[in-house]
């Protein structure tokens, strides 16, 4: 058993510089173009928008970069665990070309502004692989790797990696990066201000009214007027499109701790295999890196949080040796029913209403593209891969359906056969300090959550979302639901949409 005396907080918001404070919106306000969600989407397609000359409004529920994107693994790659196989029989070869495309050239487009705005975000130029040390899985990586080079990457089979472990097999693909993602964005910030762009923190929109122009509404009852509305909370906060029937949220661990410069493996490398494993490392001083080991998906919600911990850490010791970890945390992703994230027009009779999600974990080359597609479509440009990541897309929600029907289904599941949970029936008494637990009171089901002082803090256990009921992640100290991934503090704030909305308090 591991015992972990580390930091629980992301490694990239433990390190990133001092970011300057922005306001809370306190009035009104009018402007050519609102941005929902401070993340890699929404800080990137504020900044695109400003470069154009219009008057843009960030605007972030909770701090800037300090979100999903603030918890990521920062991986600014094009190659996907085994998507361009998948496109390829799914939607043809030119979709796949179209996403190698994409993806690529916002991997150059980061690399420019990094050099544009002098960033010291320690961007690192490296290979990416994709990997399994099952020989079972080869044939797919043999067809990931053709599919992959026929779409144009520097894509190649190989046997062997710079992992200290033997593989069965491996897609590598060169030209690919790392960085600090906090520290990338928080000088993009820095720059959209400069540029006359409006910022304001702990500012959350809680209304959408499309239109000419589009209204927002604040929790705090301001509004913003704008002619067009970008959706980028990473899952977005309005249900008005259904998006969330599309969309499937997942949960990974991270550790972080280091290693000797001469044991880096020299590369991002990811496996499907034993529920994800991945690892990269980035720079830490004194001939050392910093190896960053994630895994162990969930749904939100589900499982042992801790048990989960110890498997990652098991995983990471066994294969790189002694480990003291530094840090840990958990990010989390939302995967389309189809693989392919969703950017462009919110629903099929939006105008001036956009939207980006469903990025599949791989947010960081995928949110520098939706910034400038997103740009691009506001401007009224055709763009070669705007159908490709159009949410109105038709024919490919046919061809998911089995994936739609299958999400559907455990949502189903939570949604009525949670409420049945022999955990309704655990007591006040059983909850330790610092756990939390169902308890049926009066026929209503209470989200009650023990302090470290005893004390007990009593909620509803309905999402504010579309209801459904919560659990508590005990690790993480937050109630999760299960069906679209929002997230509540444990007195009830809302950490992460879609739900906008606190858990109502219960006085019993």
């Amino acid at each position: 058993m591991h015992t972990y005396t580390g930091k629980q907080k992301s490694y990239w918001i433990d390190t990133a510089p001092e970011a300057s404070p922005h306001p809370a919106l306190d009035e009104d306000l009018v402007v050519d173009v609102a941005v929902v969600g401070a993340g890699i989407a929404g800080i990137s397609t504020a900044w695109e928008l400003a470069r154009t000359g219009r008057s843009v409004a960030l605007l972030e529920a909770d701090r800037v970069a300090a979100g999903v994107t603030g918890h990521t693994t920062a991986k600014v790659s094009a190659l996907h665990t085994l998507v361009y196989d998948r496109l390829r029989r799914h939607r043809g070869a030119e979709a796949a070309h179209l996403y190698a495309r994409s993806q690529t050239a916002a991997i150059r487009h980061a690399a420019a502004v990094v050099e544009e705005l002098g960033i010291a975000c320690d961007w690192e130029e490296t290979e990416a692989y994709t990997y399994a040390e099952d020989e079972g899985r080869v044939d797919g990586l043999r067809a990931e790797a053709e599919a992959a080079r026929e779409a144009g990457l520097p894509a190649s089979f190989v046997t062997r990696t710079g992992l200290p472990f033997p593989v069965a097999g491996a897609v590598r693909v060169a030209e690919q990066a790392q960085f600090h993602p906090r520290a990338y964005l928080l000088a993009l910030v820095d720059d959209l201000v400069r540029r006359g762009g409006a910022v304001h923190e702990r500012t959350r929109v809680t209304r959408l009214k499309e239109g000419s122009p589009c209204r927002l509404t604040t929790e705090a009852g301001f509004t913003v007027t704008a002619g067009d509305v970008v959706v980028a909370t990473h899952y977005p906060v309005f249900d008005r499109a259904l998006l969330f029937a599309r969309l499937s949220p997942r949960r990974e661990l991270v550790l972080a701790a280091p290693i000797p410069a001469d044991a880096d493996p020299h590369g991002m490398y990811i496996t499907q295999e034993q529920r994800t494993r991945s690892a990269r490392t980035a720079p830490y001083g004194d001939g050392r890196r910093l190896l960053i080991v994630t895994g162990e998906y969930f749904t939100p919600g589900t499982g042992n949080v801790e048990e989960r911990f110890e498997l990652l850490a098991e995983w990471a010791v066994e294969r790189f040796g002694t480990l003291d970890f530094t840090h840990r945390w958990a990010t989390q992703d939302n995967d389309s029913t189809d693989s392919v994230p969703l950017v462009g027009l919110f629903h099929a009779g939006s105008r001036h209403t956009w939207v980006a999600t469903g990025f599949g974990g791989w947010g960081m080359s995928t949110g520098v593209m939706a910034g400038r597609l997103l740009t691009d479509l506001i401007d009224g440009l055709q763009t070669p891969w705007g159908d490709l990541y159009d949410p109105r897309r038709v024919l490919s929600s046919v061809r998911e359906a089995p994936s739609f029907l299958k999400h559907q289904a455990r949502v189903a599941r939570h949604f009525v056969g949670d409420r049945l949970s022999p955990a309704s029936d655990t007591s006040f008494d059983a909850i330790a300090p610092g756990d939390g637990a169902i308890v049926r009171v009066g026929g209503h089901h209470c989200a009650v959550h023990r302090d470290d002082d005893g004390v007990l803090h009593t909620l509803s256990a309905r999402c504010t979302h579309l209801g459904c009921l919560v659990a508590f992640n005990r690790a993480e100290r937050a109630w999760e639901c299960p069906c679209h991934g929002s997230r509540f503090d444990p007195d009830g704030h809302v950490l992460q949409g879609p739900a906008t909305k606190p858990l109502e308090q219960r006085d019993i």
